[in-house]
């Protein structure tokens, strides 16, 4: 997450509004202490979260994943120069058994933001994630498990899924093994 330095950003957007870290929590439903976290690097806050805070900002989430560049019209990101957000935790301090890469960190202003997600482990927590916008994932390699609002989808390699990102959702690996996803996220 330090690559980004997102929580620097998170915190020079929460100054340049003079707000306190209580009132970003208070709206944005996150604790004082997680929103603390975040801007000092100390946790890799998930998609969803990111989502919510860019929201509440009144900004794209891909502002997180951004040089601090000029506007170009295109982009192209090689396969070494891509950077890893390391492994994702939850607002209780657990691992969420993934970590995410942007597919796209120059070009701002985008309608949509690219991830690759790469699920490593079955987690017994199954808490589920919503925000604005909507969500593509593209399975890519292994079995995964969909929570939807109340089903529970088996997604193979070569399924994909398209959905309403306000359904409370969650990506899990069906039997443990990795599982490599294309995610497409809009706000």
């Amino acid at each position: 997450m330090s690559d980004y330095n997102i929580g620097a950003k998170i915190k020079k957007l929460r100054l340049a509004k003079k707000l306190t870290l209580q009132a970003v929590a208070r709206e944005t439903g996150f604790s004082p202490a997680l929103i603390s976290q975040i801007e000092n690097n100390n946790v890799s806050p998930p998609i969803a979260t990111l989502s919510k805070i860019a929201k509440f900002f009144d900004v794209k989430i891909g502002i997180f994943f951004a040089d601090d560049e000029e506007e170009c019209r295109f982009e192209i990101v090689r396969a070494q120069e891509r950077k890893a957000i390391p492994k994702v935790i939850s607002r209780a301090g657990t691992s969420q058994g993934y970590s995410y890469e942007s597919l796209s960190f120059h070009k701002q202003n985008k309608k949509m933001e690219p991830f690759l997600l790469t699920v490593t482990e079955k987690v017994l927590e199954e808490n589920t994630y919503s925000h604005d916008g909507e969500e593509f994932l593209f399975i890519m390699k292994g079995t995964a498990e969909l929570l939807l609002d109340d089903r529970r989808v088996v997604l193979n390699e070569g399924d994909c899924v398209y959905f309403d990102s306000n359904l409370k959702h969650r990506l899990l690996s069906k039997d443990g093994d990795e599982v490599k996803v294309l995610a497409v996220v809009t706000r």
